[in-house]
């Protein structure tokens, strides 16, 4: 498969995935249950189960599927590297608690509203980048941070109060805390993103190696999270209470998450990847409104959601030189 056919792949499953993630995980956490609602933590805990065993046949895949050989590359790389391998517990917590906040966020929050309110992880990236890494951002990237800023306030500004029947009977939670979830989750996506990309730059392991690292301790972070919160109810109704078809693709989706981005930064640039990230807003604020029904869209969210796709393109625009024609 050519190199433009594997950009066009990674950047259409990246579409699918965040978009599918979005709009199945707000459908599961307001669907109208019989028995006891499955648990956000567990979900947490089986995603990097998944993620693990993923990364663990990708490995393999790399050594021509060799069982020795996929045994060797971990010891040497997990257990016999017990410094490089902590490393990864910093950004493994933070994404673990990020990824129970999505929960929290998607069940207060409609879809269209937290997908273009959670891009506001592009400003705390860039500002962890400048402080971290020491990275210097352009015009146009500034520029687009104040947009992205603008775009946000005015998705997030307040509305008539007064809702449809049907969307009073799919709205469940608190706006407030969702946006102070997505908020949260935007600071920890930030920083845990440019801590991983440090460590990566610094050495020369596999990025399938760094994943199972990471989903190690995300595993021990999760369980100890679902424990301490919901203990009582896993003893009582069990691990996987609740769980159906719609769950399970939940669960999928978010282990699929990571492994898509790396593919991603693998193949693609910025100016396809803020494409990408553009059409799931729109997919997500489309389907939220015709299919779950929880979202009406206003002319202030419609300008907000505007300034906050202009701000993604632009932010990953490249001023490049022109090219010397006595070159071609």
């Amino acid at each position: 498969m050519t190199l433009a056919r594997l950009k066009y792949l990674s950047l259409g499953v990246l579409v699918f995935q965040t978009t599918s993630l979005v709009l199945t995980m707000r459908y599961s956490r307001t669907l109208q249950a019989d028995g006891p609602r499955y648990l956000a933590s567990s979900a947490v805990v089986l995603a990097e189960l998944l993620k693990i065993l993923t990364c663990i046949c990708l490995v393999c895949k790399e050594h021509s599927f060799s069982v020795r050989a996929l045994s060797s590359v971990l010891r040497q790389e997990i257990i016999h590297k017990p410094v490089e391998t902590l490393k990864l517990a910093i950004p493994s917590g933070i994404y673990t608690l990020q990824n129970n906040l999505l929960y929290v966020a998607l069940s207060n929050l409609d879809a269209a509203t937290y997908q273009v309110t959670y891009q506001l992880k592009i400003l705390t990236t860039a500002l962890f980048s400048v402080s971290m890494l020491s990275r210097k951002l352009g015009l146009y990237q500034w520029l687009s941070l104040i947009i992205l800023m603008a775009g946000v306030a005015l998705v997030q500004w307040p509305t008539d109060p007064s809702v449809s029947p049907v969307k009073q009977q799919v709205t469940t939670g608190s706006p407030f805390v969702g946006l102070v979830a997505v908020l949260v989750a935007c600071c920890s996506s930030g920083f845990a993103g440019v801590y991983f990309e440090k460590i990566l730059k610094e050495t020369k392991q596999s990025v399938w190696v760094r994943n199972i690292q990471l989903g190690l301790f995300g595993l021990v972070f999760g369980l100890l999270g679902m424990l301490v919160y919901d203990g009582e109810s896993v003893k009582e109704h069990g691990m996987l209470q609740g769980y159906n078809s719609i769950t399970w693709a939940v669960v999928s989706l978010q282990a699929l998450g990571g492994l898509v981005i790396a593919a991603v930064i693998k193949y693609a640039d910025n100016i396809l990847k803020g494409f990408a990230t553009s059409l799931s807003i729109i997919l997500s604020t489309l389907i939220s409104y015709f299919w779950l029904q929880d979202f009406e869209p206003t002319s202030i969210f419609f300008m907000g959601a505007v300034l906050v796709i202009v701000a993604t393109f632009l932010y990953g625009y490249e001023n490049k030189p022109a090219s010397n024609p006595s070159r071609a």
